[in-house]
This record gives C-alpha cells, structure tokens and sequence, in this order.
C-alpha cells in the first residue's frame, strides 16, 4: 500500500473525488515552488503531481513547456527536485506526490539509483510519458518491486485493442488524458468523457482520474462527477507564469479543488 493507494481508499470512504494538482519543479524558482508546494494539501489538493522539468517536452502545450524552460534556467535540476520533495515531507507525510516527467534524466542518473533515491525522498508514485508499455521492463517493473506506483496515461486514441496492454503493470490510479491533443488545449466535455471512463472502468479496479482541458471549478466538478477525480496542471501553471502571488494562486487552487469535491 502507497499513499496514493491509502488516499483512494480514504476518499471513497469519505464518498469524495480525488483532486490532483500538477506544478512544475522549480517554477518560477526553487523557493517560489516549493512555497506553492507545500501550500497544496491545505488548499484541497489530495495528490500532487511534481513535474520533473525536461528540454524536450514533447507531450506538453506551450504553458507547461515554458515552465519547464524557465525552471531549467533557474537551475532545476533532477536532485533539486528530489530535494523539494523531501523538504515537502519534512511538514507532510500523508500526502502522496507523483513525478511526473520523461525518462531522459532518469537514464541519466540510472534507474535503480533513480528510485533509491526517489523512495528516500518520498516521492509515491511516477508518470513517465515516453515509455511505453512495451518497455516496462525499462522502469515500470523496477519501480513496482521498489514500492512506486507506475501510473499510466489511457487516451481517446487507446482502443479496446490496445487498453489491456497499457493497464497490465499500471498501479497507483489510471490517468485519463481527456483530449487528443497537448496539454492546455480544449476544454475538457464531460459528455464525451463519461463513456470512457467507464470502458476503462470495465477493464480494471484502479481509481480512472482525469486531466486536460480543465480549468475551472464547474468543469473541474462536471469531470469528477464521471470519473474518480480530476487533475489540473496547465492552468495552475498559468497563474504561475502570470506572476500571481502565492496566495492567491493557491486560493485558485482551493476554488478548483473544490469544484472537484462537490461532484
């Protein structure tokens, strides 16, 4: 069992959705982020998403891939963010913290020093978009025996063919991307995310979170009320870039979260 796993089982308990936030490491520096970091859990957030900056993020829409390049030239390295999780956890031990990011960096450190010193920092669970099922060997397996949650990302585009294979090692919680597209494109439709939400469902017992296109608290409820959870990372990052104080970025995210625990 991994925070993430107790965080499910205490939500569903308490009849609430999940609420999941992603920021960027780093972003618009070190002491800003982790400021921000730390501000989550009070501000309703029960999951948060660390991302791991990259110089090719090729997943990400341009809000997502400027942060990242800004975090990068303030020096954000792969330590530093496993830095800040640590002194996250200093004040925090319950609530769970996935990476999420690409596997460059990983490679670069070597995986099994990666999730040594991954599991020290606390972090709980990892999103590696550009490794796919086929290469679970790589990294998915390893972080399973070493106690990581392995999350993996179902899209519109993962058929019935092709859904058993992404679910077979995923742990932790089924990420649905709710768009075709990069992140902070179109706004996410909960009509249209209803039904696969629950082909997913009908596949496997893991909590189906989805993210992509969700931006406000109405539709941040609309999501969780046919999912078991929304994610928002993009237009949490976007008041990041605007310079908003801490604050009033984290009262952003309470109106957000809250918009999720309504459903």
């Amino acid at each position: 069992m991994t925070r993430i796993d107790d965080t499910f089982q205490r939500l569903k308990a308490e009849g609430k959705k999940a609420f999941v936030a992603y920021v960027m490491a780093g972003d618009p520096d070190y002491d800003t982020s982790l400021e921000i970091v730390k501000g989550l859990p009070g501000a309703g957030v029960d999951i948060i998403e660390l991302g791991l900056p990259f110089t090719d993020p090729m997943a990400d829409g341009p809000t997502i891939q400027l942060a990242g390049q800004r975090a990068l030239e303030g020096g954000q390295t792969l330590q530093k963010t496993l830095d800040m999780a640590k002194a996250f956890r200093e004040g925090d031990d319950s609530t769970p913290i996935v990476m999420m990011g690409y596997y460059n960096p990983i490679y670069n450190r070597g995986v099994d020093t990666f999730l040594k010193d991954a599991k020290e920092a606390g972090i709980d669970g990892l999103i590696v978009v550009d490794l796919p099922p086929e290469e679970d060997d790589e990294l998915c397996i390893p972080a399973q025996k070493a106690g990581l949650n392995f999350i993996r990302l179902a899209t519109p585009t993962t058929d019935d063919k092709r859904l058993p294979r992404v679910l077979q090692n995923t742990s932790g919680f089924v990420y649905y991307v709710s768009i075709t597209g990069i992140t902070g494109a179109a706004e996410a439709q909960a009509a249209d995310v209803a039904p696969e939400v629950a082909r997913i469902k009908g596949q496997t017992d893991l909590p189906v979170i989805v993210g992509f296109g969700i931006k406000t608290p109405e539709t941040a409820e609309a999501i969780a009320g046919v999912a078991d959870g929304a994610v928002v990372g993009s237009a949490i990052v976007k008041q990041v870039e605007d310079r908003r104080p801490v604050p009033e970025i984290l009262a952003y995210v309470k109106a957000l979260a809250d918009g999720a625990h309504r459903a």
